[in-house]
């Protein structure tokens, strides 16, 4: 039997906010928010500060019904490269540790310190990092420890902020059973929906539920969930991962209510050619696109549609975006509109139906797909890729709604 894996979360509290108050310190301790700016737009909190958050702010929230709740709150524009040269720090010192660290986002990362916990107490470890993380870069986090990534995820959201937080399999039946299914990391408001449908309510209800009743209505996402459910997760903490994703999208808050057909195609173009460049960047194809659209008054609207042949280029997914959209826009002017490409894969696993054109393409490419193949057999799979741009600065996406892609070039 192998040694008990240690697994760390590690997830920066409020970090943009603290890394806004860490460049002024003027700004510590008071309620913050960062946001779009106000004047030019409806703008959206998109983080706030402890201080904030004691006073009903929230992510998402308006930036008037905010300030309606906090009259003091301080409205601070986003500032890219601050938060990204903070996240590059935040990586640097946790590789000191261990080489096994996968980034999930610009402030959130796992560590497996399974080996030099062998050395030190793992809690020494663990509270010096929390401890040199403030003390260096000067910003709060909380630490989840655990067995496997799923428990640690979950422990690290218990205490916030600067908590460190141990949760063990054994502890899932009384900490984690009794609490509703929606509370579960991984599980959205329309999967618990349609978990509540079928008579599951609680974590307790997921885990010992039929698992024949899972897959019919989940497929294999039905089992993940109850061994979730179980406190059981194998994934290794994967340093080439950098992103644990089911989607890479795209959005962008326009500066006015827009009704212009071509702006909006334009910037259709743009959302599917960036969400594209993501896909790329990170090796991976999907097959479900959405659009999403809101209107001035918060009205929302997202329509989707599934192919069977993966999707990864920007014309590709502009064609079934756009489609979509010029199906079910009733010309409402927009605020907001999105592209998400969801159901993702590594390009690496994708197959596809070869129909008369993509056959042609296959032909033409066969003698390479030959070459590579006996250079793998030779020297190792991997060792040749197909070429791929390099994904953009964090800067270029100045005006995109905040994604968790400000880390792509974490190994540059």
């Amino acid at each position: 039997m192998g040694k008990a894996r240690i697994v760390l979360h590690v997830d920066m509290n409020s970090f943009y906010a603290s890394v806004e108050q860490l460049h002024d310190p003027s700004l510590k301790g008071k309620p913050i928010a960062v946001a779009g700016d106000p004047q030019e737009r409806k703008g959206i909190i998109v983080t706030a500060s402890y201080e904030a958050r004691a006073r009903g702010v929230f992510t998402t929230q308006r930036v008037a019904d905010a300030k309606r709740l906090c009259p003091e709150l301080i409205i601070v524009p986003p500032h890219f490269d601050r938060y990204r040269a903070a996240s590059k720090q935040l990586f640097s010192l946790l590789k000191e540790y261990t080489p096994l660290v996968e980034p999930v986002s610009i402030d959130e990362g796992y560590l497996d310190i399974t080996e030099i916990a062998e050395n030190r107490h793992a809690l020494d470890i663990v509270e010096e990092i929390q401890q040199r993380i403030y003390a260096e870069l000067g910003l709060p986090c909380s630490i989840g420890v655990a067995p496997n990534k799923f428990l640690a995820k979950t422990a690290s959201d218990m205490k916030k902020p600067m908590g460190i937080t141990v949760l063990r399999k054994r502890d899932v039946p009384h900490v984690l059973w009794p609490k509703e299914v929606i509370t579960m990391h991984g599980i959205g408001k329309k999967t618990a929906q349609k978990l509540n449908g079928i008579g599951i309510y609680t974590i307790e209800q997921l885990a010992k539920a039929d698992a024949y009743l899972l897959k019919s209505n989940f497929g294999v996402n039905g089992e993940r969930m109850q061994k979730k459910a179980n406190g059981e997760d194998n994934r290794a903490v994967d340093p080439q991962s950098i992103y644990d994703t089911k989607s890479v999208g795209n959005s962008v808050t326009l500066p006015r209510d827009e009704s212009e057909y071509y702006i909006l195609q334009e910037t259709f173009e743009k959302l599917c050619e960036k969400v594209a460049e993501r896909l790329k960047a990170k090796q991976l194809a999907g097959t479900t696109v959405i659009i999403y659209m809101r209107d001035g008054e918060w009205h929302n609207q997202t329509r989707s549609k599934s192919v069977q042949n993966a999707l990864t280029s920007k014309e590709e997914i502009f064609d079934i975006a756009w489609t979509l959209f010029k199906q079910h826009w009733d010309e409402t002017p927009l605020r907001l509109v999105g592209v998400t490409v969801s159901n993702v894969v590594d390009v690496q696993e994708t197959t596809q139906q070869l129909d008369l054109f993509s056959f042609q393409q296959y032909v033409k490419e066969e003698p390479i797909i030959h070459l590579m193949h006996d250079l793998e057999k030779r020297f190792g799979k991997g060792v040749i890729q197909r070429g791929m741009s390099r994904p953009k600065k964090a800067t270029d996406y100045a005006n995109t709604s905040f994604s968790k892609d400000f880390i792509d070039d974490f190994h540059d």
